[in-house]
This record gives C-alpha cells, structure tokens and sequence, in this order.
C-alpha cells in the first residue's frame, strides 16, 4: 500500500491555503450535497482541504463521516489528478448520502475535475 498515504503534504493545512483557493478558484465542480473548489498549484501534486459547517451538517458523527469518505477518495485518487488544490464544501443535505453513494459522488467529481484542468491546458 506504499504511495497511497495521506501525508501532511496532501492536505491544505494554512488559513492562507484555504483562502488562497477561495479567492483564485478557477474550478468548480459540483456533486449532490458538495461543492468543489480548485486551483492550480505549484506543489507538483494535489491537495485537499475540507469544509463541512456545523450549519449545513448538524451532526459531528456526520461531519466526520463525510470528512473521511472524502480523504479516502483523494487518497486513491492523488495519482491521477493533477497538481491543484481543492477545498471541498459540503452542501445541506450532504448527510444524507449513503457511502457508496459519496464514493460515486466523490469519483465523478474527480473525474470532472481532471477533464476540465486538461481542457484549461489544452486551449
């Protein structure tokens, strides 16, 4: 399971990180109950950040559920995407998603993302 982690270095880990992404976001991807911001860094590799509000998700239990299946993902995936940050928002109703039904949730928008980020290349 080497090269699979969740090191330090794949997460956003600064106030100015967030807000870094916050104030450039050049991409937006939306899933059922979550919203992804991102954008390009200079790290070589990509990295998450999480926000899931006591507002728009009341329970902790479910907060860190959702914290977690969204780790999981990126941890899978960090070989794939490409070297952006992203700072993933949950939505209302975002605990009310079933894990496997996050998972495609998460998956999809990973997918979106990498197509659009080569799209931006691209043109």
């Amino acid at each position: 399971m080497s090269g699979h982690g969740f090191p330090p270095r794949l997460r956003l880990l600064t106030a100015g990180d967030y807000r870094h992404v916050f104030d450039h976001a050049a991409f937006k991807v939306h899933g059922k109950g979550l919203l992804a911001l991102a954008c390009p860094n200079q790290q070589g590799h990509v990295r998450l950040g999480l926000v899931f509000s006591k507002r728009n998700v009341r329970r902790a239990v479910d907060r860190n559920r959702l914290k977690r299946l969204a780790r999981e993902s990126i941890r899978l995936q960090q070989h794939r995407l490409p070297a952006v940050d992203i700072v993933v928002l949950g939505r209302r109703g975002a605990h009310e998603l079933d894990n496997a039904t996050l998972h495609r949730q998460l998956y999809g928008m990973w997918r979106r993302l990498e197509r659009d980020v080569r799209q931006s290349k691209a043109s």
